[in-house]
């Protein structure tokens, strides 16, 4: 069955744009069960293999009412059948299930109880470790017309999944990216071979307005760093960009208060640029505290003062932070010392400083 030009506009193109939003998905299935007078449609993707792979189900909005109740969700993807159906075949349920004269009773009396009389589904081929199948269901008996279109739909939804298992795993990798550098204190931007902005993490850029009275802008140089930060970075960027990229380089942006920059080449980005990392200051928290207290097995004032001397407070001066005697202070550092296993304070700050403890 081809798809006429209408169909192309009412079902391929809200399929396509933004597959990875589930607004789409459900734009898509209400047109298609509008399109095939369908009581209900879905689309299962399940990512992993085994019982406890995570199945998710698209289904159209607004659900019309015996679509609030959901038929997909009545077998819950009973993969000792749906696991077994041949990729671009259409089928019907009853193919899979007339052989189990109680199993098949069970699903009738289910599937009345919704208002369902018959259903089409078609699993798509895989992707790496994604299953998908594509369902309708009606109140009446389905005809050849419900899987003819099932099935020339096929490609193009294998097409818009493949889209949608790529944007999910860079959007899982960036947003476990983005957590890490934030609690390493580490913000990021990303330069052009000519050390122009093209973007810029937003702490970073907060952090420049607030403390050197600077606005980032992108396409634009960054000013107001001083004539030799600005002279470093621009032999930086084209070396950076160049075909031969130099080894990763450390830069000084700005003295007082403090910014260094760590400079790169960047990977994967769609022209050639430079990664600048910075890391901000940030102090400890009582959080820190009592993660390096559950991580060492310490009493709370004693993991309190590693972290006080972590930050580089002295003793003394720690005592005074944190309302000891001095004498105190120096006990609950000898029994630091001897339950981590260190030497000494600046054993112990090596240790605290590799902890996760640490860690915003």
């Amino acid at each position: 069955m081809a798809l006429t030009s209408i169909d192309e506009t009412d079902l391929l193109l809200p399929l396509m744009r933004g597959i990875g939003e589930e607004a789409q998905l459900s734009e898509f299935l209400r047109r298609l069960r509008h399109r095939t007078g369908a009581e209900s449609t879905g689309l299962v993707v399940r990512q992993g293999e085994g019982p406890h792979a995570q199945a998710v189900r698209f289904r159209p909005a607004p659900m019309p009412p015996v679509a609030e109740r959901d038929p997909f969700e009545a077998h819950a993807l009973e993969r000792v059948h749906y696991d077994r159906l041949r990729p671009g075949r259409v089928y019907g349920v009853g193919e899979f299930v007339d052989h189990d004269p109680v199993f098949r009773a069970d699903r009738q009396a289910k599937m009345r109880r919704l208002g369902i009389a018959d259903e089409r589904v078609v699993r798509l081929p895989d992707i790496g470790d994604t299953a998908a199948w594509l369902m309708l269901a009606r109140a009446r008996a389905c005809d050849a017309a419900d899987s003819a279109i099932l099935a020339t739909l096929v490609p193009y939804v294998e097409a818009a999944l493949r889209s949608y298992v790529t944007l999910e795993s860079h959007r899982i990798r960036a947003s476990v990216s983005t957590q890490g550098l934030a609690r390493s204190a580490t913000a990021w931007m990303v330069l052009d071979r000519e050390a122009r902005l093209l973007a810029i993490d937003p702490r970073l850029d907060a952090w420049m307005r607030d403390h050197l009275g600077h606005v980032p802008r992108l396409g634009e140089r960054l000013r107001d760093m001083g004539v030799q930060a600005e002279r470093e970075l621009g032999a930086a960027a084209a070396a950076f960009t160049s075909a031969d990229p130099p080894a990763p380089r450390a830069v000084l942006l700005h003295d007082h208060p403090r910014l260094e920059a760590l400079l790169t080449s960047t990977a994967d980005m769609p022209r050639p640029s430079m990664l600048a990392l910075c890391r901000l200051p940030h102090a400890r928290t009582q959080e820190s505290a009592a993660r390096l207290a559950r991580l060492f097995d310490l009493p709370p004032r004693e993991a309190e003062l590693a972290i006080a001397l972590n930050e580089g407070l002295s003793i003394a001066e720690a005592a005074e932070r944190m309302g000891l005697t001095l004498e105190t202070a120096r006990n609950y550092s000898k029994r630091l010392y001897a339950k981590l296993g260190v030497r000494g304070q600046a054993e112990l700050v090596r240790l605290v400083c590799d902890s996760v403890a640490v860690m915003a």
